[in-house]
């Protein structure tokens, strides 16, 4: 039985996230502050969280950006904001989804159980690894879902890892956003291309020697990514 993180001070709000999701037969906590809810998720009890945005004690922003490199579980932003660069902003932070407020209890529970769904199938053949990957000093373990840059390893959530792995199994060629959108998010995710920006700048952010020149991810304009090897 997955078990949900709410972090959310509105009281009803949290009450109902959390009934709806227990009637689909998840264990659901609430926690109401931010600190509170950053050491709680970095027990590794959770398989998803939802994230609040504005909480006492620590914004929703802090607490995913603190807790992100190190709880690897799906991480849906629940909030009033609504504007591009807020969503923009959660997303280059880690957060898997974002959903706004006033939204359909069904309709969250349902992206719950996708985003769920979605990471066992990401995750579920894990195990010792064959075929390893290397781009310079860049080393992609495909089986154990972990990367090298020389000796030190780096952490990357899964849908950021799923992509660099994508690329790094089809180098020299040309992806859309569109494409890779597809390819790793889905037909059935809530959101849009935009999206594959924000996580291949996290991406370069961490295996570029110089992220603001990329050489291993490149950008080509007009068409999409693509990277070298």
């Amino acid at each position: 039985m997955a078990k949900i993180l709410i972090v959310e001070d509105d009281e009803e709000i949290a009450m109902l996230e959390r009934d709806y999701l227990e009637i689909e037969g998840f264990q659901a906590q609430v926690i109401s502050d931010g600190g509170a809810a950053e050491e709680a998720a970095l027990t590794g009890a959770y398989d998803l969280i939802l994230l609040d945005l504005m909480l006492p004690g620590r914004s929703g922003y802090e607490v995913c950006r603190r807790i992100r490199d190190q709880v690897d579980v799906p991480i849906l932003m629940v909030t009033a904001r609504t504007e591009s660069v807020d969503k923009i902003r959660g997303l280059g932070l880690g957060a898997d989804d974002y959903i706004a407020k006033p939204f359909d209890p069904a309709e969250l529970v349902a992206r719950v159980k996708s985003h769920l769904s979605r990471y066992q199938r990401l995750t579920g053949g894990r195990g010792e690894d064959d075929g390893a990957i290397q781009v310079g000093d860049l080393r992609i373990l495909p089986q154990s879902w972990k990367v090298f840059k020389g000796n030190q390893e780096i952490k990357m959530p899964n849908r950021e890892f799923a992509l660099l792995k994508f690329l790094a199994e089809n180098p020299n060629i040309v992806f859309s956003k569109e494409r890779l959108f597809e390819t790793i998010w889905g037909y059935d995710y809530v959101g849009d291309s935009a999206t594959v920006t924000v996580h291949v700048g996290r991406i370069r952010d961490k295996i570029e020697d110089d992220p603001a020149h990329p050489k291993i991810i490149e950008t080509v304009w007009g068409a999409g990514y693509r990277l070298n090897r």
